[in-house]
C-alpha cells in the first residue's frame, strides 16, 4: 500500500446538502475535478462550479426514477482500481476508466423516512443501493480512494489535504474506510430491523444492532473500564436526546442512573400533577407527587434522605426557581427535566458541578421499543416493558376492598415498583414513597428492607410513627408464600398490589384476610433484573 495519495478527481453524490457548496468550492479550489449526480450536480451549478455529470462518464441516463445511475464499470471501475497493480492500469486505460481518488455520499434518509412514519412502498423507495455500493467499493480500495459519509468529516478532509498538499495519508484513509464500513452496517441494520417490523418477525434470524457515538466517557462503571455513550438514533426524549446546560461531562454511571430516572418520572403526566423522582444506582430512593413541584421534590427526598445525597433528580415539567432552590440544599449530580425556567438555570449557575439536562418534552411510557442485554456469547432482546394499569384492571381479591384512596396509591406503588430492581417492594402513602425494598434474593427481605427505610425516614423526618402506617404496598411479583405479604402488615400497610399467580395463591389471599388487608390482583408482572 502507498502512503501519501492525491486526490484529483472526486464523485460527490448526497442526500444531505449541509455543508456541500463549501466542500465543492474548496475542492475546486485545490484543482479537482468533479463528478456529481441529480439533484447534488444541481445545488454545485447553482454555486457556479463546474461539475460533470456522471451520466457524461457512463455513457448512460440516469433511470428508473434515479434507480440506477452509478451502478456501472466507468463509475465502480475508478473506485476499485488497483493504481499499482499494470493490469488494472491497463484495463482502466483500455476501457478508458478514470480513477476516482474521492468518494463523498451519504445515503437516502431511510432512517428519517421511517421516524416520519412513512408507508411501506415510500419506506421501501428510500433504501438506497448505489451509495452503499460504492461506498463499499471506495472503502475497501481505501489504499487509494478516500470515502467520506459523514458531513462532519469535511473539515477533517480538507484540513489533511492541505497538510499533504493535495494528498492524503495512509492512516487517515483507513480512519475514513472504518467510518464508512460502519455506516453501511447501520444502514442495513435499520433496513432489517424495520422489515422484520414491518412483516411481522418478531425474532428474526438476524438481528444487527448499530449506534453512532456521541461521547468517549472518561471510563465505564469503573475507572479501569473504557466506555463510550451511542446513540440508537430513535430519538426518544431521555439522556440521549437532551441539551445540557452545565456541570462537567457526563460519566458511564451518571447517564445509567439519569435513563432510569427520567424513564420513571416519565409515567407520571403533568395533567396528573407534578412528580418527582430520585435515583441512586439505577434504583428510586423516592418518588413523590405534590401540589407544586417543590412539594414533589420535598416529599420524595423525605423518603430516603440518606440516599437522595449525591443523586439523579427527575422531573415530569418545567423546573421553576424554589424547585431549583430546595434541590440546592444539598448535593445533587443531575437534574433532569423537560425544562427549566431562566431563574432556576441562574440558581444552579452557582452549582458548577451540578449537571442539568433539559428535554423537550417526556418519554412515552406505552411506546414499543426493544431492550437488549448482552450475555456471554451473544446478547437477550426483548420488548420493552411498557405495561400499564389502570383501576379497571385490578381484581380484588380479598374480602375487604381497596378505598379509592388505596386504590389511587396501589397504582403510584404499581408504577414505582415497575422501576425497582427485583425483587421489589414499595410502601406508599398519599402520593409518595415510604419504603423501597430493591435487588433482593428473597422477597421477603424486601420487604423488611423497606419497611426498616421507612422507619429511618420516620427518625429522619421527625414522625411519630412509622410512614408504612395506613401505608399500600406493591409488589412486582407474586407472594410465594405469606411470609412477605403478613411482614407488610406488620409494619401497618392496609392494601396490597401484586399480580398473583402464585400456586399458594389461596394461602396468600386467606393470610391477607385473616389480617384485614385489601389486596387486589393485576395479572401483569414487572421484573427488572
Amino acid at each position: 500500500m502507498t502512503d501519501l495519495a492525491p486526490v484529483c478527481r472526486a464523485l460527490l453524490s448526497v442526500s444531505d446538502k449541509t455543508g456541500l457548496v463549501e466542500l465543492g468550492q474548496a475542492l475546486a479550489a485545490r484543482g479537482v475535478e468533479l463528478l456529481s449526480t441529480g439533484g447534488t450536480a444541481r445545488t454545485l451549478r447553482d454555486a457556479g462550479l463546474g461539475v460533470i455529470d456522471v451520466a457524461e462518464v457512463t455513457g448512460f441516463p440516469e433511470m428508473m426514477d434515479g434507480r440506477v445511475k452509478t451502478l456501472h464499470p466507468m463509475v465502480h471501475g475508478g473506485l476499485l482500481a488497483l493504481r499499482d497493480n499494470p493490469d488494472h492500469v491497463a484495463a482502466m486505460e483500455t476501457h478508458g476508466i478514470g480513477p476516482i481518488d474521492l468518494l463523498v455520499v451519504n445515503l437516502y434518509p431511510f432512517e428519517a423516512t421511517v421516524a416520519a412514519g412513512a408507508g411501506y412502498d415510500d419506506c421501501i423507495e428510500n433504501i438506497d443501493i448505489g451509495g452503499p455500493a460504492m461506498i463499499r467499493a471506495g472503502a475497501k480500495n481505501h489504499a487509494f480512494v478516500n470515502v467520506v459519509v459523514d458531513t462532519e468529516d469535511y473539515a477533517a478532509l480538507l484540513a489533511e489535504l492541505d497538510a499533504n498538499d493535495g494528498a492524503t495519508t495512509l492512516a487517515f484513509r483507513k480512519k475514513l474506510a472504518q467510518t464508512a464500513y460502519a455506516r453501511t452496517g447501520a444502514y442495513d441494520a435499520a433496513v432489517s430491523t424495520w422489515m422484520a417490523g414491518a412483516i411481522g418477525e418478531k425474532t428474526p434470524r438476524r438481528r444487527v444492532v448499530a449506534g453512532t457515538l456521541a461521547q468517549p466517557l472518561r471510563y465505564g462503571e469503573n475507572p479501569h473500564q473504557g466506555a463510550a455513550f451511542y446513540l440508537d438514533g430513535s430519538d426518544r426524549p431521555g439522556v440521549a436526546t437532551a441539551k445540557q446546560w452545565q456541570g462537567k461531562e457526563l460519566s458511564y454511571n451518571n447517564i445509567n442512573d439519569t435513563d432510569a430516572a427520567f424513564e420513571l418520572v416519565s409515567e407520571f403526566l403533568p395533567a396528573g400533577g407534578p412528580a418527582c423522582a430520585i435515583i441512586k444506582h439505577a434504583n428510586p430512593c423516592g418518588v413523590a407527587r405534590g401540589a407544586s413541584l417543590e412539594e414533589a421534590y420535598r416529599r420524595a427526598f423525605d423518603c430516603d434522605r440518606t440516599s437522595a445525597f449525591g443523586g439523579i433528580i427527575a422531573l415530569n415539567m418545567k423546573l421553576d426557581e424554589p424547585t431549583a432552590r430546595a434541590i440546592c440544599e444539598i448535593f445533587t449530580e443531575v437534574v433532569i427535566a423537560p425544562a427549566a425556567d431562566d431563574a432556576a438555570k441562574e440558581v444552579f449557575a452557582a452549582k458548577k458541578n451540578l449537571r442539568l439536562l433539559t428535554t423537550g418534552g417526556l418519554a412515552n411510557p406505552g411506546a414499543a421499543g426493544l431492550t437488549i442485554r448482552q450475555v456471554s456469547g451473544g446478547f437477550l432482546a426483548q420488548d420493552k416493558d411498557n405495561g400499564r394499569i389502570t383501576a379497571e384492571d385490578l381484581k380484588v381479591v380479598t374480602k375487604r376492598a381497596p378505598t379509592e384512596a388505596e386504590i389511587a396509591d396501589m397504582l403510584f406503588a404499581w408504577t414505582v415498583g415497575k422501576h425497582v430492581k427485583s425483587n421489589a417492594i414499595v410502601y406508599v402513602k398519599d402520593g409518595a414513597t415510604v419504603g423501597v425494598g430493591a435487588g433482593q434474593m428473597s422477597r421477603v427481605d424486601s420487604t423488611r428492607i423497606a419497611a426498616r427505610k421507612a422507619q429511618d425516614m420516620a427518625e429522619a423526618v421527625g414522625l411519630p410513627e412509622t410512614p408504612t402506617k395506613g401505608s399500600v404496598v406493591a409488589s412486582d411479583a407474586f407472594f410465594p408464600f405469606p411470609d412477605g405479604l403478613l411482614t407488610a402488615a406488620e409494619a401497618g400497610a392496609t392494601a396490597v398490589i401484586q399480580p398473583g399467580g402464585s400456586m399458594r395463591d389461596d394461602e396468600v389471599i386467606a393470610a391477607a384476610d385473616e389480617a384485614g388487608l385489601a389486596m387486589v390482583f393485576t395479572g401483569m408482572r414487572h421484573f427488572r433484573h
